[in-house]
């Protein structure tokens, strides 16, 4: 489940917490990307450092549609499967 901040109480429950801030992350900075920020804004190159490693390996894989980049949605769906098997494994 995507945001799901229940307690953490183990390993895997801490893990999945951080996979759903970084989907958090995501989601903020593609909701920022429709404003045009200024790029030397504090609150962009902090999300662009947090996300920019995640979403730069999908961006060779997943080509655009037209002018849009959808690697924040396909990046969002795969933290949220791996933080639910994570959550789920018991670890």
């Amino acid at each position: 489940m995507i945001f799901d901040f229940a307690s953490p109480t183990s390993f895997g429950g801490v893990i999945a917490l951080l996979l759903n801030l970084l989907s958090m992350a995501i989601l903020v900075r593609a909701l920022l990307s429709w404003i045009s920020p200024d790029p030397s804004n504090p609150l962009v190159q902090v999300l662009d450092a947090i996300t920019e490693p995640i979403l730069q390996p999908l961006r060779q894989i997943i080509p655009r549609i037209g002018m849009i980049d959808i690697t924040p949605l396909v990046a969002i769906i795969l933290l949220s499967v791996i933080a639910q098997l994570v959550a789920e494994s018991g670890i």
